[in-house]
């Protein structure tokens, strides 16, 4: 009987992915029209981080203009990309008139 090979697994944080599938990461990009506090709510809600790891998160994407919220296969990325843009404007803010924006990124490889 033949023997059937598989590839090498790797762990990624997200779950396991073989090594030769291509990963992305899931980046939210800063704007002006959303608070802390809608970022946390977001993340928390969408990625299950922690209040800490999601306040943490708010902090990057403040201060660098973008943070990675998931790294994983394209289909998974990209519906964390589309729960982000449909997640709806920041009712406390009078000038946010949509959801954040994010964008899909091969993950590298280092």
């Amino acid at each position: 009987m033949p023997t059937t090979l598989t590839p090498p697994e790797i762990e990624t944080g997200q779950g396991t992915l073989h090594e030769h599938e291509p990963v992305f990461n899931v980046v939210l990009l800063d704007d002006d029209s959303h608070t802390y506090d809608y970022v946390i709510e977001m993340l928390t809600k969408l990625f299950f981080m922690t209040e800490t790891q999601a306040f943490q998160k708010a902090v990057e994407v403040d201060a660098t203009g973008r943070t990675i919220v998931m790294t994983c296969e394209l289909p998974q990325a990209e519906f964390a990309r589309d729960q982000i843009h449909a997640y709806g404007a920041d009712w406390r803010m009078e000038n946010s008139l949509g959801s954040m924006s994010a964008i899909i990124e091969p993950a590298s490889h280092t």
